[in-house]
């Protein structure tokens, strides 16, 4: 028997692909610092699991395709204080962020239709891309430039009649940039002018440091009929486990197509909406004290890494990630030898080899994206342990 071709051409996820080597590691009895998965560690809110406990129901029962009215009435309201006002009908709950992406890419996209994306990208949209059969069309961008978006007259060139639409992060997984108004802007010029939709990933929204503020497409009034935002409890509220996502859009046409792709998949999680419906009550406080932990983290971790002979990055703007260049020539084999060859007092540490976050065969190889989602102290081992191992595999591996 004979699987389709589409999962043989799934590729193995870079952030997860070397869980191999940590669970041998494991074993051995070492403790690995994991800085490859974008999981925090802060303490999902307690009014979460409160809502669930306290919930006065008989039977957990199938919920409406698009969300219980109580999540949607809430997500409504955290918008409004954005600014940004949203009605019922455009909002759908769905099973986490990465559920939202596949649905939208599965109401746009045919086979051979083109994305636009900018690299390098959060990997596990390749997955999506390679099921759907989507081209990618890519602009790139430098670590140089704070991996900042290029002119629009560049951004422009990578433009077909294929071209429907543009997967965007802000705050960006995995650089950690924060898109200035100048780049939103030129994207939603063009959004207009060759009329393709921007679906726009925000999950990150409150993770936004020093005076730069995270601009969301929903407030571009003019291309309403373009935008697709994906949202999602998972990051803001710690709670990624518990899948809670949706999709929000003025598009009737599109939105309309989201809602029959969810009714063939009945409903998302009772339980678990009720929750996340507590998590919206959450007082802004809660975000500026969250901000300012992983604000402290992300000063931790770039003073660390600048401090590293041959390591080469820009200091992140947002989300908690930073993508890294490193003084060796294949990041996945250092990567393994860490888990294989090398400990400080039975600890080692572990991150995701970059080159699963481009799309051009090649680059990224020398690359690192890390996740600041470890407490300071364990941070700063971590750190230890990177530049300790750098300076061992450079004198004994790649000598």
């Amino acid at each position: 028997m004979y699987l389709s071709r589409r999962v043989q051409q799934l590729k193995a996820s870079p952030i997860r692909r070397l869980n191999i080597y940590a669970e041998e590691a494991a074993k051995r009895g070492i403790k690995i610092h994991h800085l490859n998965i974008g999981q925090p560690d802060i303490e999902t809110p307690r009014v979460f699991f409160d809502a669930i406990a306290n919930c006065d129901i008989k039977t957990v029962k199938y919920e409406h395709s698009r969300g219980t009215k109580e999540l949607i009435s809430k997500i409504q309201k955290y918008y409004e204080r954005l600014g940004i006002h949203y009605n019922e009908d455009e909002i759908i709950i769905t099973s986490g962020g990465s559920e939202a992406i596949l649905l939208s890419l599965i109401a746009i996209f045919d086979e051979g239709d083109e994305m636009l994306v900018s690299e390098p990208y959060y990997a596990n949209y390749n997955s999506f891309y390679d099921i759907l059969n989507i081209k990618r069309n890519v602009v790139r961008t430098y670590a140089e430039d704070g991996f900042h978006l290029p002119s629009r007259e560049i951004i422009e060139k990578s433009i077909t009649k294929k071209t429907k639409g543009y997967l965007f992060s802000n705050p960006s997984n995995p650089t950690g940039v924060v898109s200035t108004k100048r780049e939103l802007d030129d994207i939603a010029y063009l959004a207009k002018k060759h009329d393709f939709f921007i679906i726009s990933d925000e999950v990150y929204r409150e993770f936004v440091y020093g005076d730069r503020k995270a601009i969301s497409f929903g407030s571009y009034n003019d291309i309403a009929e373009n935008v697709i935002i994906i949202d999602s409890i998972s990051k803001r509220f710690s709670a990624c486990g518990a899948r809670i996502g949706c999709i929000i859009s003025k598009n009737k046409e599109f939105m309309e197509a989201i809602f029959k792709e969810c009714q063939a998949r009945l409903s998302v999680p009772t339980l678990e909406m009720i929750g996340a419906s507590a998590l919206y009550d959450l007082p802004s406080d809660y975000f500026e004290a969250t901000r300012n932990e992983y604000d402290n983290r992300r000063k931790i971790l770039f003073e660390e890494l600048t401090k590293m002979d041959g390591v080469f990055m820009r200091e992140p703007e947002g989300a908690f990630y930073v993508l890294a260049q490193l003084p060796v020539k294949d990041a996945e084999d250092f990567a393994i030898w860490l888990l294989k060859d090398f400990n400080i007092d039975n600890e080692t540490v572990m991150f995701a080899p970059a080159e699963g976050f481009y799309a051009t065969e090649g680059l990224g190889r020398n690359e690192i994206r890390m996740c600041y989602v470890l407490n300071s102290d364990d941070l700063k081992k971590a750190m230890r342990i990177l530049k300790e191992g750098l300076i061992k595999y450079k004198k004994e591996v790649e000598k």
